[in-house]
Formats: C-alpha cells, sequence, structure tokens
C-alpha cells in the first residue's frame, strides 16, 4: 500500500488526504492546530461569519428608507435607529463555534475515510531512501519525537500574518486578523493599514457594525489588484458610508499611548492617526521555515514560498506542496485544487493540471465583487484580445425593487469566435451570481449560448444575459 503523509491540515491537505485515501492509499496528516487550517480556523471561516452579521447591518441600514421601512428610534431620515446594535462579544461567540464545529466535522470526515491524524510538527528529513521514500520527523507538543516513511509526502503549511517590527500586534488594541474574533467590544475608532482583500474586508465589516473606521491604503485605491471598475464602486461606497480612505499613504509605526486605551498610527510622511484599535493586514508569509525544505532539496522563492509546477510537484522527487505556501492564489479552493491534482498524479491516475484561468473568486464586501477568467488588466495590457461589454445595475428591475444602487456585471468575449473569458460581478451575493460566468469560461461556451439560455424574470442574473446579448450584436457589426 502507498504510504502518503501530509504535512498541514487546511483546505489542500484535506482534501488530498480524502483523495488519497479514496484511491486506497495509506494516510496520515500531521497538523497542529486543527483540520481545517487558517481558512477554517482564523480566516475564511471566522471573517466570513462576522461579515454575515455585517451584511444584515449593511442592507437593512441602506435600504429601509427606500422600501418605506419605519425604523423605532430613528430621529433624521436614514438615520439607524438607537434599538438596532450588536454585541460584538456575542457575534465573536458564535464566530468561534462555528469554525470550530467546522474543523471538527472536516475532522470527522477524514477520519471515517481512513486517514490517521496527528497532532503535531511535521519536519522533512534531508535523504531520500534507495526505495524512493522520504522520511518525515513528527514532534508532538510534549517534544516527543518519531519518524515516519513516506513513499509521497505534500506541503500544504499555509501562511500567518506579516508583521511591520514598528506595529507589532499585542493581541489588545493593535491586531492581526487572527486576533480580532477576541475582541469583547466593538472598536470605536478602528484603523485598518492594508487595503488589500483582507482590508478591505474587514474595513467595510467594521464600519457596518458601527465602527468609525480609517483605511489606510499605500496605493492610489482600495483594492489595487482587482478590476479597477470594481475597485472604484467599492471605495466610493465606503467613502458615501462615512469611511475616511487615506490613499497613498503608508503605516511606518504603530504604538499605544501612554494611558493605553488608543493608538496611534505613523505614517512615512510624518502624519500621525489615532483611534482605539488597530487592525493590521499587510499581506502573508508562507509557513515554510524549520521543516528542512532546502535541506531536502525543495526550493523556494524569494518571497519563502514553494515552487511548484502545475501539477503540484516541488523540486524534491516524492514531494508536493499545495494551498497558500505555495504562492498560487491564496483561496481556500485553489488550495483544495491543488492538493486533489497532488495526489492524483502521484498515485498515477490522469488528471488536467491547474488552471488559474478557471478559477472563480470574492471578495466578501458590500458590495460583493466576483471575478472569473481573463481580466480587464489583462485586456489593457495585451496580453489577450477581448471585447468588453458592462452593465450597470442601476439598469436592472431587480436590483431596482431592492433599492440596489451600487453594482455592474461585466463580461469578456474573444472577437470572432464570441467565446467568453471572463467576467466580474460586483453586487450583493455576487459570490452566488459568478457562477454562470465560471461555467461559461470553464467550458468555452460563446455569448450566443449564454444570451439564449432562459432567466428569470426579475432577476439580478438577467444581466449577465444581457450583457452578452450586446456583445453578441457587436460582434454580429463587426462581422457586417
Amino acid at each position: 500500500m502507498t504510504r502518503i503523509v501530509i504535512i498541514g491540515g487546511g483546505p489542500g491537505g484535506y482534501e488530498a488526504a480524502l483523495v488519497a485515501a479514496q484511491l486506497g492509499a495509506e494516510v496520515t496528516v500531521i497538523d497542529r492546530d486543527g483540520l481545517g487550517g487558517a481558512s477554517v480556523l482564523t480566516d475564511c471561516v471566522p471573517s466570513k461569519t462576522l461579515i454575515a452579521t455585517a451584511e444584515v447591518m449593511t442592507g437593512f441600514d441602506a435600504s429601509h428608507e427606500e422600501l418605506g421601512i419605519a425604523i423605532d428610534g430613528a430621529d433624521h431620515p436614514g438615520e439607524r435607529g438607537r434599538l438596532i446594535g450588536v454585541d460584538l462579544g456575542k457575534v465573536n461567540r458564535r464566530v468561534k463555534r462555528l469554525a470550530l464545529a467546522q474543523s471538527h466535522d472536516i475532522t470527522a470526515s477524514v477520519t471515517r475515510a481512513g486517514v490517521r491524524v496527528l497532532r503535531a510538527h511535521g519536519k522533512l528529513e534531508r535523504d531520500q531512501a534507495p526505495d524512493g521514500s522520504r522520511r518525515v520527523t513528527v514532534t508532538d507538543a510534549e517534544g516527543t519525537a518519531r519518524e515516519l516513511v513516506a513513499d509521497g509526502v505534500l506541503i500544504c503549511t499555509g501562511g500567518h500574518p506579516r508583521e511591520i517590527p514598528d506595529a507589532l500586534p499585542d493581541g489588545e488594541r493593535i491586531l492581526n486578523w487572527t486576533q480580532v474574533y477576541d475582541l469583547k467590544e466593538l472598536p470605536e475608532e478602528l484603523i485598518v493599514v492594508g487595503s488589500g482583500v483582507t482590508g478591505a474586508e474587514f474595513a467595510g465589516a467594521y464600519q457596518a457594525l458601527g465602527s468609525r473606521v480609517t483605511l489606510v491604503s499605500s496605493r492610489d485605491r482600495v483594492l489595487p489588484g482587482e478590476d479597477p471598475d470594481a475597485a472604484a464602486v467599492l471605495e466610493d461606497v465606503f467613502r458615501r458610508r462615512g469611511m475616511n480612505v487615506m490613499a497613498r499613504s503608508r503605516a511606518a509605526a504603530v504604538r499605544r499611548t501612554e494611558a493605553g486605551d488608543r493608538v496611534e498610527v505613523t505614517l512615512t510622511d510624518g502624519r500621525t492617526i489615532s483611534g482605539t484599535h488597530c487592525l493590521m493586514a499587510v499581506g502573508a508569509v508562507p509557513n515554510t521555515e524549520d521543516m528542512g525544505l532546502e535541506e531536502a532539496g525543495v526550493t523556494l522563492r524569494d518571497s519563502g514560498h514553494i515552487w511548484t509546477d502545475r501539477v503540484s510537484r516541488t523540486s524534491a522527487p516524492a514531494v508536493y506542496a499545495a494551498g497558500d505556501c505555495t504562492g498560487v492564489l491564496a483561496l481556500a479552493s485553489v488550495a483544495a485544487m491543488q492538493g486533489r491534482i497532488a495526489m492524483y498524479h502521484f498515485l498515477g491516475h490522469a488528471v488536467a493540471p491547474l488552471d488559474l484561468k478557471t478559477v472563480s473568486a470574492n471578495i466578501f464586501t458590500d458590495p460583493e465583487i466576483a471575478t472569473v477568467g481573463y481580466t480587464q488588466a489583462d485586456v489593457d495590457e495585451g496580453r489577450i484580445d477581448a471585447r468588453v461589454v458592462k452593465l450597470p445595475l442601476l439598469r436592472n428591475a431587480r436590483a431596482k425593487m431592492q433599492g440596489i444602487r451600487d453594482g455592474f456585471v461585466k463580461l469578456f468575449a474573444r472577437p470572432g469566435t464570441g467565446i467568453v473569458v471572463g467576467g466580474v460581478v460586483v453586487a450583493p451575493r455576487a459570490s452566488e451570481l459568478i457562477h454562470p460566468i465560471a461555467l461559461a469560461v470553464d467550458n468555452n461556451l460563446t455569448v450566443e449560448q449564454v444570451a439564449k439560455a432562459f432567466t428569470v424574470y426579475p432577476s439580478l442574473s438577467g444581466s449577465i444575459a444581457e450583457a452578452a446579448r450586446q456583445l453578441q450584436a457587436r460582434k454580429h457589426d463587426e462581422g457586417s
């Protein structure tokens, strides 16, 4: 029986374990914190659970007046009623409870499949045996070490929050994204440093929950790596709802005041910002240290991420890697796919290499931003020739009924063939609306095929079909 050792129990690890067990391998998962990894315990599941509460607040706040809903206790139009508030301690207890429950469910599923789970630290040893096997040293919390022999090893150890030397989190007033769930009370004035996906999500969520939020962005706009039209919509919404968005501002240091109940953020240009709390959201660092990787022949990039090919192989024989430690795309879905691909490939089954152009992703702000396939940057920089149509949701009947003012649907299609190669949706629940576009991209559907499919009227998804019809009409005009 083929022996598989998986170091790390996040989505890449536990999904790979399930595949390997189904294919008849003897599988051991080594994990220190609990199955599910950061995605389940400190990142995706907790943050989206927090955001779910924020969505209720935002949706009610944004639409109650337009939809004719009267709030008892509101003294002025547009003011949040005094009877509406958030018990952050209760919210965070629910967040932690759901995260642990999800981790337990994953553990039960994996163990039912016959996988052995060890709560320990794993280290890859240098030498490969003559039969091609690898050795992994397992050290438990008490410091007891033992050795496992594996025919194949999968590394999926994830990452952890990056820290700035002069802005180290203390877990009370200066926080990283793993520490916010210990807060008992809502931050009165929250400074969020970093305007990428994590920073934008938390800034929007805490603003909706009732905090006064300042978002410090070192770039010209929020979400600098995302679709520029989508980022512009979100930044406009943030500002309109009262967020202080500071563009082209980089934090140099964060410290607590002498009284201890406030923080001061010093920017590189000498300015200072004061608040009650500061959330540092300045990226992540891969968990690849103290694992013996380079000594075992595993190539690391300058960033510390593990180099892999499209079937998850590293540079070392019989060693694969998946998830955030590879730096491919920091998405649970991508990590899981990398892990599954690794096991299918190592165990001799046919498998398609990872194709990032079919990956759908979502940013859980309000409105949400969902994307799939080629991007506006790909078109603007000449990496692909595509026609683009963008339809504001203001034209959509269902959006008007629901009081939705912000957002759009954007489709990218190849000239000539009309094949859909990408899309962007900015809307409430965009994560649900992106799926038909993802199906089109994954299956090389044309705008004609998307346009002729029936949609419900009225529905937000009707804008996807309408965008396809406009691209179809443009295609016919260009051909005539």
